[in-house]
């Protein structure tokens, strides 16, 4: 495996049109894999909601508990 800095000196080998598309092939990247752990989570809450692990609550509940955590990742 090669470290950052070679990764980082290899790219600046590359033209400036090169070094974009490479950018924009690594934000794509990124995106998708974010998506795939979204869907994931979202199938794991499904199916633990189904599974009776998660009880229905009140529409204030949920969104305080969602706010306090924003809170804390802020």
């Amino acid at each position: 495996m090669i470290s950052l800095v070679q990764a980082l000196n290899t790219v600046e080998q590359l033209s400036l049109e090169q070094q974009e598309m490479l950018l924009e092939i690594l934000q794509n990247r990124l995106l998708d894999i974010r998506r795939q752990e979204i869907a994931r989570d979202a199938r794991e809450s499904i199916n633990a909601f189904h599974q009776g692990e998660f009880k229905p609550q009140p529409l204030e509940i949920i969104l305080r508990e969602l706010r306090e955590t924003l809170e804390r990742l802020s």
